[in-house]
């Protein structure tokens, strides 16, 4: 930074919003605010729900504490957004209850955000809608810690990245390669041969699409992984993720060094650096 830019510089708190789609919702508020406040930059965060669909896994006063709905924030703008998973990615995206209203909120972001952060089902959410690119079914569910590589090492998202560089990954569901290199104004940044296409940006580095779980805790496929075997499904054990494939044991884990990095990348890079400081600009 210019010395002539760093003494004119204005600083305030980024606002950012998290539209929360995950049923396990504080543990999902938990690691998201884990890695947003692992950062020197300031940060006033909002947390938004759908109003078409009741969350059933924490208290109603939980939410109408924390969480606003759209018509709430509506007129506000904001530095940074981010849509969560949602465990609905085997429905077609038309047959989720709260799809219209999705998309009326993905709409909105366009003008009142400036940069968009899709996670998991987000993430193809996102691409479906303003891209119109489809999921695919898997022939078996993609559960485990996988490996990736960089595509394009400059992008400062993945500055600091190693190499290959690990993240959990718990999806039915891919994106395929070969739709996304159709639309010209997609980038794929980093890809994993188990695990298929993980980042993807627009050219404006504005929206953001990552179909990984960096955020993940340690036990967090664990937990996956026993309720569903306490319920007696099909399930194979994650991939990479207990020590000698043995469930007694405590998962390592080997992706929080990615997980700091990539968001501490987008809050600096693609929220600090761009967004304006008069947010009524945008």
């Amino acid at each position: 930074m210019s010395n002539m830019r760093a003494d004119t510089q204005d600083i305030r708190p980024l606002k950012i919003i998290i539209l929360n789609l995950m049923p396990t919702k504080l543990e999902t508020e938990t690691q998201l605010l884990r890695l947003l406040s692992n950062s020197p930059l300031q940060i006033d965060v909002e947390f938004l729900q759908v109003a078409t669909h009741e969350a059933k896994n924490v208290s109603k006063s939980h939410m109408d504490k924390f969480y606003s709905v759209f018509d709430d924030i509506k007129d506000n703008k904001y530095d940074g957004m981010i849509i969560t998973g949602a465990p609905v990615e085997q429905m077609e995206f038309e047959e989720v209850d709260y799809w219209d209203e999705l998309c009326k909120i993905m709409e909105w972001s366009k003008k009142n955000v400036y940069s968009v952060f899709h996670i998991c089902w987000g993430a193809q959410a996102g691409l479906y809608y303003h891209y119109g690119i489809k999921k695919y079914p898997t022939s078996h569910k993609i559960f485990g810690v996988f490996p990736h590589i960089c595509l394009d090492e400059t992008h400062p998202l993945m500055r600091g990245l190693d190499d290959i560089y690990y993240v959990p990954h718990s999806r039915h569901t891919q994106i395929k390669r070969s739709d996304i290199a159709q639309v010209k104004d997609l980038q794929i940044l980093s890809y994993s041969d188990a695990a298929g296409v993980h980042i993807i940006s627009d050219m404006e580095c504005r929206k953001f699409f990552i179909t990984g779980h960096s955020e993940y805790d340690r036990d967090t496929l664990a937990k996956e992984y026993f309720r569903d075997v306490n319920k007696g499904l099909e399930i194979d054990m994650p991939i990479n993720y207990f020590p000698n494939n043995d469930p007694k044991a405590v998962p390592r884990m080997t992706w929080r060094g990615t997980a700091n990095l990539i968001f501490n990348n987008w809050l600096n890079y693609f929220v600090y650096q761009k967004t304006p400081y008069d947010l009524n600009t945008l």
